[in-house]
């Protein structure tokens, strides 16, 4: 019996706001490393969405677009995103989704489904990289969110 290897993909994910709140848009470029392919998933929301909340999204619809168990390396310029899941959601899972200031955490609902998505593959890592700094997927996933944010507008 053989069995397929397992897939080793790069996500670089962004998230764009027209005034925040305001209508947003979102973008993740899904790279397999081992032979170049590339998917593109985007989205939109025409109602006053935020900017985090389109990082979140971006993050998931990458996440959810791939076939589970894979090896994941997530690319983005998003502190809010990689900060909040690799160092805060413990804390807010442990004080009952209640983030330092005891209030409930903002966007927990999609803090959640990230949590799920992240559950479905082998491994999952988080790169931070500074936006507008020349990294080349993110340019690429940044300008695919802000025409996204754009359509939103209508």
């Amino acid at each position: 019996m053989t069995t397929e290897p397992t897939k080793e993909i790069t996500i670089a994910f962004d998230g764009a706001c027209r005034g925040n709140p305001g209508p947003g848009g979102y973008g993740a470029i899904l790279l397999n490393t081992r032979t170049n392919a590339e998917k593109i998933v985007q989205g939109r929301e025409p109602s006053a969405t935020t900017n985090n909340r389109m990082e979140l999204s971006a993050a998931i619809a990458g996440l959810n677009a791939l076939r589970p168990g894979a090896l994941v390396t997530m690319i983005g310029d998003s502190q809010y995103v990689i900060k909040g899941f690799t160092e805060w959601l413990p804390r807010w899972k442990a004080k009952g989704w209640k983030g330092s200031n005891k209030k409930p955490v903002l966007n927990l609902e999609l803090w959640q489904a990230l949590e799920l998505a992240v559950a479905r593959h082998l491994s999952v890592t988080w790169q931070w990289v500074r936006g507008h700094d020349g990294h080349e997927l993110n340019e690429r996933v940044d300008g695919i969110a802000a025409a996204q944010a754009e359509l939103a507008c209508g």
